[in-house]
């Protein structure tokens, strides 16, 4: 497999890691469109792992201390024991189905609802939601320094703690906070910008790839992220901000979970319904697993005690757990 492998000095140095603003020569339309899944085909091969019915899911989330393993389908969030997947699940039914399912450092989960200007804080131990009012779409929400950051899809826009916002962005869909900084992915500009979660100033972005669907943090202080539309993965260094990997992963990369304990870097291809695992911890990174997975591997979550990784199905095709 050939490397790509730049390093992007400053948000200006590199056209295609240049910073990213209303008048990007970059942009070359006004009708931008976020990247998508592919569409998978049959699943000729017989899926890894153990394999247990669930209904259509496009979103799952792992809560480590609770060992819970949390899905989406439309307005149910089921909250799984991730050690008997073949249990009844507990369910929370929602006013609205959730965008985003995002695990925090205090054990709750986060479900960004934007039709119904909600997110809710849900609690796996009583299985319940305390629903927290954001007008503007709600597409995700992250624990910072002081409170929540809600990224807000109406206003192009991310709500922080004590009224202050970060604006002008096209459509901000993913958080991540990493050393008391939010790390914000704009899915229609592909780019990643730092924000100050105490003041919302932003800090000059970067171009992620031709179109990044997800990211997440690792143990490196790294902001990992899938761009679908480029095939590739993403490693950007945080401070400051530089991309430092660029990695060819043919067939539609979609859904991304990192191991933090094996620094491995979990992605399905939804075109050819696959899971591939690479080590993150070097220089770049490197393939060391690869298996089958369950038609439209839509969503991927890990457990970090154990390395299980939880497959779901977007077509119903069912729930897949695989142990490297």
């Amino acid at each position: 497999m050939r490397r790509l492998v730049a390093a992007c000095l400053t948000a200006t140095v590199l056209t295609g890691c240049g910073g990213v603003g209303a008048d990007d020569p970059l942009q070359v339309t006004d009708t931008l469109t976020a990247a998508e899944p592919a569409r998978a085909p049959d699943q000729p091969a017989r899926p890894a792992g153990t394999v247990v019915p669930a209904p259509p899911t496009a979103l799952s989330a792992f809560l480590p201390g609770a060992s819970t393993l949390a899905t989406a389908h439309e307005r149910t969030v089921s909250l799984y024991d991730a050690r008997d997947l073949r249990r009844a699940p507990r369910t929370v039914r929602l006013p609205a189905a959730p965008a985003t399912l995002r695990a925090t450092p205090d054990g709750k989960l986060l479900a960004a609802q934007p039709d119904a200007d909600l997110v809710a804080r849900i609690d796996p131990a009583t299985g319940t939601a305390e629903q927290l009012r954001y007008p503007g779409r709600p597409l995700d929400a992250a624990l910072v320094p002081g409170g929540l950051a809600v990224a807000l899809e109406a206003t192009g826009s991310v709500a922080l703690p004590g009224g202050k916002q970060a604006t002008g962005f096209k459509r901000p869909a993913e958080l991540v906070e990493l050393g008391g900084r939010l790390h914000v992915l704009d899915v229609l500009a592909t780019s990643l910008t730092p924000v100050d979660p105490a003041t919302g100033e932003k800090e000059p972005a970067l171009r992620a790839g031709t179109g990044a669907t997800h990211v997440a943090a690792d143990r490196y202080d790294r902001v990992l992220a899938v761009d679908t539309r480029g095939q590739e993965l993403l490693a950007f260094a945080t401070d400051p901000l530089i991309m430092k990997q660029r990695y060819p992963v043919p067939g539609a990369p979609f859904a991304l979970a990192y191991d933090p304990g094996r620094d491995l870097a979990w992605i399905t291809l939804t075109a050819s319904n696959e899971l591939v695992g690479y080590d993150v911890a070097g220089g770049e990174p490197r393939e060391v697993h690869r298996v089958p997975t369950v038609r439209q591997p839509n969503s991927a979550a890990v457990d970090p005690a154990t390395g299980a990784v939880f497959v779901a199905s977007a077509t119903g095709a069912g729930m897949q757990v695989v142990t490297p």
